[in-house]
């Protein structure tokens, strides 16, 4: 009775290999704080906290003095550092974000690697201050300044993308009458530098967090990890996690940026009292 009947045919099922293990920036927040417990959200909080109490201190607060330093010398006009042409404040941005990152360098590595060592489950550091003496011991006193030069350059653009990119758009806003100069103004221009930010700094985020977390001798300097990353995995690489990233300074620049106008004008209004 086979005789007639074709032979079956058969299927090859391929079992799929498990899914990408973080989905979004919602999924990823949701998996971290399911896996590692909420905790973990805050993993290299306190070096995280010196390193902007050490670079905004700079970057920020030395801003409106270079800017007026530069005027004095190019333009010979500091009867209003509003009146700064976007050359010299790009130029002073540059100047403090490259001064900032001279001097608190050793905070930015600390937490780069207590995050990766927290991430990867090692208990390497017990604690912040254990992690500065680990990395002195062990590489060095150059070692809490190893990565300066890709941060040098990727703080000078998010300077310029952040502060100047704010300082324009806020002047902008004022110039055109579109909103008055209040919290709403400040939101609007902090949103626009935000994402100015997230534009040109994540391809320097992604070199300099590979560099830095890199084993001694895969690269030989920044450089050659920038080509070797975007040779394996190509330009899109430097654009891996965009959406948490300019979330990340959105959010910053507006609490940024409306703190600081809040505190100088209540400053600027005690002096005028």
């Amino acid at each position: 009775m086979s005789a007639g009947l074709a032979p079956r045919k058969t299927i090859t099922v391929t079992p799929r290999g498990p899914g990408p293990r973080y989905r979004g920036t919602v999924g990823t927040i949701m998996t971290i704080a399911r896996e590692e417990g909420p905790k973990s959200l805050y993993n290299g909080l306190t070096a995280g906290l010196q390193r902007q109490a050490a670079f905004a201190s700079i970057r920020i607060g030395c801003y409106d003095t270079t800017k007026t330093i530069y005027q004095s010398w190019f333009q010979g006009d500091v009867r209003s550092s509003d009146g700064a042409s976007i050359p010299i404040r790009i130029c002073a941005g540059i100047t403090t974000g490259a001064l900032a990152v001279l001097v608190a360098q050793p905070t930015e590595v600390v937490k780069v690697r207590f995050q990766a060592a927290a991430r990867n489950g090692s208990s390497k550091y017990s604690s912040t201050v254990g992690a500065y003496r680990s990395i002195a011991k062990n590489e060095g006193v150059r070692g809490l300044w190893r990565g300066t030069f890709p941060n040098v350059i990727r703080n000078s653009i998010v300077s310029v993308a952040e502060i100047v990119c704010y300082d324009v758009f806020k002047d902008m806003i004022l110039r055109n009458r579109i909103l008055e100069d209040g919290i709403p103004c400040h939101f609007s221009a902090a949103v626009m530098a935000g994402f100015s930010a997230t534009v040109v700094a994540s391809p320097v985020d992604v070199v300099k967090t590979r560099f830095m977390n890199s084993p001694v001798g895969k690269y030989k300097n920044a450089v050659d990890c920038a080509v070797k990353t975007a040779v394996k995995e190509g330009p899109s690489a430097f654009y891996k996690g965009f959406v948490p990233a300019f979330s990340r300074l959105v959010s910053w620049n507006i609490c940024m940026w409306i703190t600081y106008e809040q505190i100088k004008k209540a400053v600027d209004q005690s002096f005028r009292s």
